[in-house]
């Protein structure tokens, strides 16, 4: 008796979860209808290995690209491209999850990553105080279809209309906060005329964290 009350209480909190994470998923399309949103049981994901949280307003958006896997405009291979780079962050790198807050891929959608207020795996010095955007694909040399990035600002106005960023948010690429070349150099062209763009921190070797 007292191990079929247990099993039933886990199975409880089990679905509630999975119910709550879809329930996340249509309100998200329900206040927001230029929003299409992918959440982790739709494309796949494993369970994270731990989730350490952090709270209040956010006050960075990190943007990045994912250099491989290459874009992709169907749903299916962009599901595939999420677990390509969870299994590349999870079991190759020993990350507690894919490093991203959510991505962006080629047929416009917004995917789930670890989510709001969830450290991330992303940005050295920023992973417990920003979302880090992947827009998958190799964005050195030309931008992002126009799809792509009407989704990733959708989703920063939802971050603020939503009280997840903080009204004085700061948008940086992953160049600014560590030695790499991304979010590649056509892609970070574009996201520095973007409204809240930080021409600070200049480079990985600036060590000073803008105020917020």
């Amino acid at each position: 008796m007292k191990w079929t009350f247990v099993l039933s209480m886990y199975l409880t909190i089990l679905i509630s979860s999975k119910v709550g994470e879809i329930n996340s998923c249509r309100m998200l399309n329900a206040i927001n209808t230029n929003i299409s949103f992918v959440g982790r049981n739709e494309w796949g994901a494993r369970d994270p290995k731990l989730v350490e949280k952090f709270s209040g307003q956010i006050p960075f958006v990190i943007i990045h690209h994912s250099y491989r896997p290459a874009v992709s405009f169907d749903s299916a291979e962009c599901g595939k491209a999420m677990r390509i780079m969870q299994d590349m962050h999870q079991l190759t790198n020993d990350w507690n999850d894919i490093g991203y807050s959510f991505a962006i891929c080629g047929d416009g959608k917004i995917y789930q990553g670890r989510g709001y207020n969830v450290i991330g795996a992303h940005a050295p010095r920023y992973n417990d105080k920003s979302i880090g955007i992947c827009l998958i694909g190799d964005w050195r040399f030309e931008l992002p279809p126009e799809q792509m990035l009407k989704a990733t600002k959708d989703l920063i106005a939802y971050s603020l209309e939503n009280g997840y960023l903080s009204p004085n948010y700061k948008v940086l690429g992953h160049r600014q906060v560590r030695a790499t070349e991304c979010p590649g150099q056509r892609l970070y062209e574009e996201i520095a005329t973007w409204d809240h763009y930080s021409k600070t921190p200049s480079g990985p070797s600036d060590t000073n964290i803008p105020p917020y």
